[in-house]
């Protein structure tokens, strides 16, 4: 299947302009491999500049050692969640919505720059899997 690259941001409605106006943003998702590690990796995920974040997905397919993940934008690896609980099973799905949100700014807009999400782990190099990141581009709500 071919896939097509616009510039963005992707917006969709029937009527621009007035009292009606029905146009709103298109959702984005980007995905990448992660494993964990105590030291922050860059998943390789970069989220266009004053984008909001508005949804992070862990998909765990190898089971992890017992610990926490934090997610962030920085080499710090927390500023969107910390402590999300990983368990120790496989074929999982977590929400970061579900571990502490250290930042809801940080949502809300990614800032003026492009930023690259990290992870990194309390404790273990066991697990693996997925994140997914969904975000509306450039909605601007700084």
């Amino acid at each position: 299947m071919a896939t097509t690259t616009f510039s963005g941001p992707i917006k969709a409605g029937t009527v621009r302009e007035g009292g009606s106006a029905n146009v709103g943003f298109v959702e984005m998702a980007q995905t990448a491999a992660w494993t964990q590690a105590t030291s922050a990796a860059s998943t390789g995920i970069i989220i266009p500049a004053n984008s909001q974040i508005t949804e992070i997905t862990l998909y765990i397919n190898t089971a992890p050692a017992t610990g926490n993940l934090s997610v962030g934008t920085s080499a710090t690896a927390n500023e969107l969640f910390s402590a999300l609980a990983l368990g120790t099973s496989a074929d999982v799905v977590k929400q970061g919505s579900t571990a502490t949100i250290t930042d809801m700014d940080a949502w809300a807009d990614v800032g003026t720059s492009d930023v690259t999400i990290y992870t990194v782990a309390s404790a273990g190099t066991s697990g693996a899997g997925w994140i997914t990141v969904k975000y509306l581009q450039g909605n601007n709500l700084a």
